[in-house]
Parts: C-alpha cells; structure tokens; sequence
C-alpha cells in the first residue's frame, strides 16, 4: 500500500487542535474549497444523526466535486480508532466507499510545549490496483496522486494554522 504523509506545527495547545479536530466542523473548516466537499449524513456509533464528537464507530458519508470538474465522488468513512493520552491524541479514519480500493487516514496529534505537531498519514490503493494487469497502470498514476494530496494536505495544513493560531 502506498503512503502519503504531512507534518507540520501549529502554535496552539493539543487540547486545542484536538477539538478542532474531533468535530465536523474542523473536517469542514479544514477542507480547501476548491475540494467542494459536502456533508451529505453524520450517523454516531449509538445511531445518533450528527452527533458532537467524531467518536470511533461514527459514519460520515461526504462527496467532493474537485474544482468543479467531473461528477460529484461519494465517500463514507468510518472512525475505526481514538486514542487521547498524556502529550499525544490521533484518531483514525478508513474509507469503506468510494474512489480508492483502500485508504486509511491517521490524524496524529502530538504536543510540543504551548506547541502542537500535527501529522497526517494516508495509505492508500488506487483503483483497480487488485486487478491482474493493471499495476502498471496504477504505477504510472502514483505520482499524480501523490501531488494532488500534498496540494490538498498542504492547504488542509495552511487551513487549521489560520484557524487556530
């Protein structure tokens, strides 16, 4: 499986970062709008509609449309792990439909003094990588995928700093 990841530090508290980013709205705010996400549903572990906290067993079923290019792309994610302890958080994300064969996304979170290092890790298999013959193919695409992620974390990065320092 391929990976991509991004680090950077932001000048505010971990308990800080760590809200921003276990709510929707962090996933809403922290999104470039050039991606044109949309929230379509947010089901809790309990059922629950839209619930507070991205706790682990919540659903999101988002889509995207990138620069307003192409049919919308649907995406559901589940939060499969989260982990608050002393000095550090992460919680992770694993798509079980949409445009990947596999994409699973740790968000990191690690506390540097009045400091947070934030850090985002996706592996990944583009689609058709399963398929007999077509891992040349997905060979040839690795790096275009690879530059439209640091495009997209970068931003993402550049996003939750303006938001929170």
């Amino acid at each position: 499986m391929a990976t991509y990841e991004r680090r950077t530090t932001i000048d505010a508290p971990l308990a800080d970062v760590w809200a921003f980013h276990s709510r929707v709205e962090g996933l809403e705010a922290a999104t470039p709008d050039w991606m044109n996400l949309r929230v379509e549903a947010i089901l809790g572990p309990d059922g629950e509609r839209d619930p507070e906290i991205l706790e682990v067993g919540t659903e999101l079923a988002l889509s995207i449309r990138p620069f307003n290019v192409g049919p919308r792309q649907h995406w559901t994610s589940l939060i499969t792990d989260r982990e608050r302890g002393d000095g550090s958080a992460s919680f992770r994300d694993e798509m079980i439909r949409g445009p990947f064969d596999r994409w699973e996304h740790t968000h990191s979170f690690f506390a540097a003094g009045d400091r947070t290092v934030l850090r985002d890790r996706v592996a990944y298999e583009l689609p058709g990588s399963d398929i007999a013959g077509v891992g040349r193919l997905t060979d040839v695409a690795m790096p275009f995928s690879t530059v439209g992620f640091e495009a997209m974390f970068r931003k993402r990065h550049r996003l939750t700093k303006a938001r929170l320092e």
